[in-house]
Parts: C-alpha cells; structure tokens; sequence
C-alpha cells in the first residue's frame, strides 16, 4: 500500500480501505484510535477505554492531523496516519501517569479506524 503525503504535511497509509461512505464536514463521526509516539509506545487509546470515539470532523475538536486524515476515509476503513508536530500537539501533551508524554510539535502516529457517521446510515423509510 503506497504513502500517501498530503499539502499540509500528513502522511498516511491505508490498511484497510473501507466500503462506507466518506464524512461529511461537521458530521459526528465514530472512531476507534490507538495513538503513539514515534518509538511505538502508546499514549492514549479509544480500544482501552472501551469505547468510540465520537466527535465533530472537520470542526477543530481535535488535532489537524486527525481531522484531515479522517475526512477522506470511508466507513469501515482503518488508516495509519504519521501526524507532523504542528498539525499534532505543537503545545506538547502531558500524558496519564505511566505513559510517554507528547513533547511540543513532536510527530505522533494513530491508526485509526472510522466506525461510522451517526446520521449517514442507510435511510430506512420514514
């Protein structure tokens, strides 16, 4: 599967592309997402929580690089996104006790996996 590089910097690699449809700019999306710091270790985690991820793409609720490379996925689609520092946490991020802290503009990697778009499942009939 080929690298793909954005303008703004994003890398990102399909692992699985999926059949779904892409979001819609300020639609809530459901995602999965293991986040790390360039040495592989784990920093935050939806899988370990337990539960989706839900939020607003395309609207600033979390990091660029999140934001950009969710917008072109599709429904069921997993995805490998090397963030740059400035689209990732250019302030640095303090960490939960026992995991690697983010250090301002340093590159971070998620896999993430777009669940789906409340709101864009198939209409059943009114």
């Amino acid at each position: 599967v080929p690298m793909v590089t954005t303008e703004s910097g994003l890398q990102y690699k399909d692992i699985k592309v999926g059949q779904g449809p892409n979001p819609p700019v300020g639609f809530q999306v459901a995602a999965n997402y293991v986040a790390m710091v360039p040495s592989g270790q784990i920093f935050d985690s939806s899988l370990e929580k337990g539960q989706l991820y839900i939020f607003r793409v395309g609207s600033g609720q979390v990091i660029k690089g999140l934001d950009e490379g969710l917008l072109s996925m599709k429904v069921g689609g997993k995805r490998r996104l090397y963030i740059p520092g400035p689209l990732a946490f250019p302030k640095g991020l303090n960490s939960a006790p026992g995991r690697p802290r983010v250090a301002p503009n340093s590159p971070v990697v998620f896999d993430v996996s777009l669940e789906y778009v409340p709101g864009l499942e198939v209409d059943d009939e009114e």
